[in-house]
């Protein structure tokens, strides 16, 4: 690969750099998008897309993992581990970080070519393969974009047993709220009748006179005097 163009349909879109670009950032790639952003536009659960849209297909996970990659609390990376999990060793990711050192060792105004007659001539001096190093950096962009994408599936699992859950909290939350208002219609309905039974009652009562119900309530061993208002 002696040029940029067409790098990213070469190496399956694993790099962030945009044909005529000379450098980027992830957040600086017109094609970097944060995972909120693409999970946004992906249809939630039993809904329907737009009319007209089409919900892109996940990307496939790359196999290239040889134990678990390590998991990235709060979104930090440790990139040695993700590296070893794919069976890049220590040595060869040195190669990589040496020459990336030299790189940046050079002055910003000296031409692309001589740039790379330095590094291939510092290079070649000690001996190092600049086929391997091709090959480990290549290697280590299949990496990043497998650790992306599992990520991504994990996130995406995660999510959707989230919306399933949340599903049933909300149908729960439902549920004991007709179960509350149910009780609480019966119990207005039970005062209801109890009074207007009370009613019936409390005309016989009243029937005999305030005092003579006062006495026998003071004096049985049944009732208990109600509180004074």
């Amino acid at each position: 690969m002696t040029d940029k163009k067409g790098w990213g349909s070469t190496v399956m879109g694993w790099f962030i750099v945009k044909d005529g670009a000379s450098s980027a950032s992830a957040e600086g790639d017109p094609s970097y998008r944060p995972f909120s952003d693409v999970a946004a536009d992906t249809p939630a659960a039993g809904k329907n897309p737009a009319a007209g849209a089409a919900a892109a297909p996940p990307q496939p996970e790359l196999n290239v993992f040889t134990t678990k990659p390590p998991d990235a609390p709060g979104g930090k990376v440790d990139f040695d581990k993700v590296y070893e999990a794919a069976g890049i060793d220590a040595a060869e990711r040195e190669r990589i970080t040496r020459t990336l050192q030299l790189l940046d060792s050079l002055p910003a105004e000296t031409p692309e070519p001589t740039k790379k007659q330095i590094v291939q001539a510092s290079l070649n001096a000690f001996g190092v393969p600049i086929d391997k190093i091709i090959e480990t950096g290549a290697e280590q962009l299949q990496t990043l974009e497998a650790y992306i994408r599992t990520g991504a599936s994990d996130t995406e699992k995660v999510s959707a047993e989230a919306d399933t859950r949340i599903k049933q909290f909300e149908e729960e939350i439902v549920r004991l709220r007709t179960v509350v208002q149910q009780r609480i219609d019966e119990q207005n309905a039970v005062i209801a009748s109890c009074n207007a039974k009370k009613l019936e009652v409390q005309k016989v009562l009243e029937f005999f006179g305030q005092e003579a119900v006062a006495r026998v309530v003071r004096d049985s061993p049944k009732l208990h005097e109600p509180p004074a208002s």
